[in-house]
């Protein structure tokens, strides 16, 4: 049976447990605790203080631990981060989760609907909107791909629990297609390149960073990026319901939440010394690509109200319960709105959203 074969074989709603199993692997064994059903929904008014000392979240957002530090801004952390894990990808965050092995992270908004479905409790704490595309198909070498609707009958990289497998969904829908009149090839986006690459599938969503990266390597092959005006709304903060049970660690939470965003407002403030601190020295692109890549982004976005964000999350769960990936589900559950205002407040008026 060759990989491809291999892939094609993989459950729907298997998928996701089997892509972070490794990963699940190696954070439970660290970890004091694995919990895999959802706990107790948090509730009750929001720590307001200061963590009390002692404190400790571990956090997975690289950006902003990159931020904080560069901005100067790790002396308003009132809590010790025990640990930043350099992971990103959603199935990687929900086993970390389930592990205990990770307090917060960021991701899109497509794996806290995964997590609820396979009943990992977690809310959103934080919300970041981009009203612009931020994935192009990237096609294999030699593919003859030259728009989304180009994509009946092709194989295409499918990871349902990250916002590419949204992406995949969404672009497909609005090219009048559907899942069915495409070969879907489960794999964690962190298989993409090496799929492209050996041309086990004709093409895969990816972002910033990697695109540049693959078109650099690979565009002198044949290989193109093909765009799509699909937006991937949401970027999410997001946290176990353990620790938003917990009063302390709750109270750090809080705490971060305002940093994180602020973090992201001074990289945009300060976008030379965030391209090399970023991209080219943490990343590996040029100063060139790295300022390439910078001037396609828009300004970072808070909103002041999340009913936009509530209303595309559940466009979002509607289109993966139709495609049969996960049950159908109320996405308003997944939001903590007693952090609601907090990321908006953090930051200048020209960075909420209150549209």
């Amino acid at each position: 049976m060759t990989p491809h074969e291999t892939h094609r074989t993989i459950g729907r709603r298997s998928f996701l447990a089997l892509a972070g199993g490794t990963v699940a692997g190696a954070l439970a064994a660290c970890s004091p605790q694995i919990s895999t059903a959802a706990s107790a929904e948090p509730s009750g008014k929001l720590p307001s203080g200061a963590p009390p000392p002692g404190t400790k979240l571990s956090i997975a957002v690289r950006t902003t631990q990159l931020q904080l530090k560069s901005a100067g801004l790790e002396k308003d952390l009132h809590f010790t981060v025990s640990q930043w894990p350099n992971l990103a990808a959603g199935p990687d965050i929900i086993q970390g989760f389930r592990a205990r092995s990770i307090d917060l992270a960021v991701n899109a908004g497509i794996p806290p609907i995964q997590a609820h479905a396979i009943g990992v409790g977690a809310k959103i704490v934080a919300v970041q909107v981009r009203n612009h595309p931020s994935y192009v198909f990237a096609t294999a070498p030699g593919s003859d791909i030259t728009s989304v609707a180009g994509l009946r009958g092709k194989k295409l990289a499918f990871s349902q629990g990250q916002a590419q497998g949204v992406v995949v969904l969404r672009a497909l829908k609005e090219a009048g297609l559907s899942h069915d009149d495409v070969e879907l090839v489960a794999l964690p986006s962190t298989q993409f390149l090496t799929a492209l690459q050996s041309r086990q599938v004709d093409a895969a969503p990816l972002g910033e960073p990697t695109l540049t990266k693959y078109l650099t390597q690979y565009g002198k092959d044949g290989a193109r990026g093909v765009k799509t005006d699909v937006v991937d709304l949401l970027t999410v903060l997001w946290a176990p319901n353990e620790v938003l049970n917990d009063e302390a660690e709750a109270a750090a939470v809080r705490d971060f939440v305002p940093l994180w965003a602020r973090g992201q407002t001074w990289a945009w403030e300060n976008a030379d010394e965030w391209i090399d601190t970023y991209y080219v020295k943490d990343q590996g692109v040029s100063r060139q690509d790295g300022a390439r890549i910078v001037a396609s982004l828009r300004k970072p976005r808070f909103p002041v109200s999340w009913d936009k964000a509530i209303a595309w999350e559940q466009e979002t769960a509607d289109l993966m319960a139709e495609g049969g990936f996960v049950p159908e589900q109320d996405v308003a559950a997944l939001f903590d709105r007693r952090f609601e205002r907090i990321a908006a407040e953090a930051v200048a008026a020209p960075y909420r959203e209150t549209s």
